[in-house]
């Protein structure tokens, strides 16, 4: 397996790109468009097809690349089944396989930061999106976020997973690139709970200011970054 993470450090996002080393197929995840020719790059140097491209959500910090690598690779673009973006070509159910060659990774359908939020689970290897932070979690105040849905999420589906499950979230604010579900039970101060009124009684009083630009990227990822 190649496995590689790519960080923008205007939006503080990570994108990952994932590809069998015998079919040399790939896909990415969570790309942002103004690296698009630095993965159409870097895709050249590992001699890879790039074939797929997920993003997790429709975001709001920044605009996905995914229609523009459509545009240069004939790539398919997939979301989860929730997702109001009606561009995309496969929407993928709860507990559905996207296949890479022999890799496989796992649809998880986690709301709460976004109504249509998924995560991706390959092995163990977690692509939390959104959802779960490293010492963090993803925020619930718009989008149809729900705090209730985020904490079920985490504590229902995330945290179930092996301790050991190596954690790939979509950004990250403080240096970190990647965590294990043990250490974010452990060391996570929003998991630091012990019911779901305190963990909503966390978030609905973050008071965080909203993301630059939100409506544009928001209007722009309903067509995958399209212009």
């Amino acid at each position: 397996m190649i496995f590689k993470q790519v960080f923008d450090k205007k939006s503080s996002t990570f994108t990952y790109l994932i590809a069998s080393s015998e079919g040399r197929e790939a896909l990415i995840i969570d790309p942002v468009i103004e690296n698009v020719d630095n993965y159409i790059q870097l895709l050249n140097e590992l001699d890879l097809k790039l074939v797929k491209v997920i993003d997790t959500h429709i975001h709001a910090d920044h605009v996905t690349g995914a229609s523009k690598l459509k545009d240069k690779t004939k790539c398919i673009t997939i979301m989860g089944d929730h997702t109001p973006a009606d561009s995309v070509e496969i929407k993928v159910k709860d507990g559905e396989l996207i296949k890479l060659d022999q890799l496989e990774l796992r649809a998880i359908y986690t709301p709460g930061h976004t109504s249509d939020s998924f995560s991706f689970l390959m092995n163990n290897y977690l692509f939390s999106g959104d959802t779960l932070l490293i010492n963090g979690t993803g925020r619930t105040d718009f989008q149809n976020g729900n705090a209730k849905d985020a904490y079920d999420s985490i504590f229902k589906k995330l945290l179930k997973l092996p301790d050991e499950t190596l954690l790939y979230p979509a950004h990250d604010y403080k240096g970190e690139n990647v965590s294990t579900i043990g250490k974010e039970k452990k060391l996570n101060p929003r998991l630091q709970v012990e019911n779901v009124n305190q963990y909503i009684e966390i978030m609905n009083n973050l008071n965080l200011q909203k993301p630059a630009s939100l409506d544009f990227n928001i209007s722009s990822n309903l067509k995958l970054g399209a212009v």
